[in-house]
């Protein structure tokens, strides 16, 4: 295929230009250039803005263009404006965020979220959801069928800037035999997420034969669960610690955050009832593949092991050292 990338030289675009460009596809990359990157030989790159100059699309057509980086619907609407006609397919990544409540598994009719500000250029907690979702409805206004998103869950694998998924390989392979380990549970409560991987193999797939809609992409619903990832990483790091695991009560009680301070989990009450349980039978049907468990967690290791002393430090997510200590003395005590 004929490909434009918008975006293209962090996590999920970078992954994408790899698997396209290694199985033949001609692949230009349209960003701010403002992220060293070594591209694959043959990348065509053009320099602009989606958010003002996007002369440098003036010419060109494409088979399918691929927006990696769409988050405010004027943005998004901009740019497919600018492709509209030249542009054989417009496939959008959104998020799994858009639904608008998770207290029931949410399939691709879900309702999603709906905010009254709808110009609102402020992306955060309360406005990334139903942005990225006035952001779909924008692409489907201008391109109708051959409009395809992408509704990824929390993506994860090598080069996530995150650190979300990360930093449970990376505390578990700092630990002893026998050490205690922070785990927030129980040990049988499900997560999703999506390889990275996966998740652009999928993409280029569902292009390839012209699909439209929403897709949900993420694991299979109960496929894992918090201590099967844990005990992965124990797996891969050669090391067994002690799992004190802590119910929701009990992580309230130490002033810790679920998907922040402990990310990837979120007790499964209320709202959140059923985040981890987001159906992907559609994506299945399309052709989504799901590697093993084990080789995700070894690969996002063996990728941090590579990284520079100062860009291991947990900034983003997960628990300090103090924290953590501070935490299993308290529930000690409990």
């Amino acid at each position: 295929m004929n490909l434009l990338l918008i975006g293209g030289s962090q996590f999920v675009g970078r992954h994408i230009v790899q698997i396209a460009t290694a199985r033949g596809d001609q692949v230009t990359v349209f960003n701010r250039g403002q992220t060293a990157t070594e591209w694959p030989a043959g990348v065509q790159v053009r320099r602009g803005d989606r958010k003002g100059d996007l002369s440098a699309l003036a010419g060109g057509e494409w088979d399918a263009v691929i927006d990696t980086c769409g988050y405010l619907p004027g943005d998004v609407a901009r740019m497919a404006d600018c492709l509209y006609g030249r542009v054989g397919r417009y496939v959008f990544i959104s998020s799994v965020s858009v639904y608008a409540g998770f207290s029931r598994p949410n399939d691709e009719q879900g309702v999603v979220g709906r905010i009254d500000d709808t110009d609102a250029t402020v992306v955060d907690g309360r406005t990334y959801g139903p942005l990225k979702a006035l952001c779909e409805q924008a692409i489907a206004t201008r391109f109708g069928a051959s409009a395809l998103t992408i509704r990824p869950g929390l993506v994860v694998g090598p080069h996530d800037p995150t650190q979300r998924f990360t930093y449970w390989p990376a505390r578990v392979a700092r630990a002893l035999a026998g050490e205690p380990v922070l785990a927030p549970g129980p040990a049988g409560a499900p997560v999703q997420f999506i390889d990275v991987r996966d998740l652009a193999a999928f993409v280029l797939k569902a292009a390839d034969d012209s699909r439209g809609g929403p897709f949900n992409v993420v694991t299979p619903p109960g496929a894992f669960t918090m201590g099967a990832v844990l005990d992965a990483c124990a797996d891969a790091a050669g090391t067994r610690p002690h799992w004190v695991w802590a119910d929701a009560a009990a992580v309230e009680d130490c002033g810790l955050q679920p998907w922040s301070d402990l990310p990837l989990w979120l007790p499964a009450t209320g709202d959140h009832a059923a985040f981890a349980l987001t159906p992907n039978a559609k994506a299945q049907a399309a052709g989504l593949q799901i590697r093993p468990l084990t080789q995700t967690v070894a690969d996002t290791l063996a990728w941090y092991r590579t990284l520079p002393g100062a860009q291991q430090a947990f900034s983003k997510a997960g628990l300090s050292a103090e924290r953590e200590a501070a935490a299993l003395a308290k529930l000690a005590r409990r």
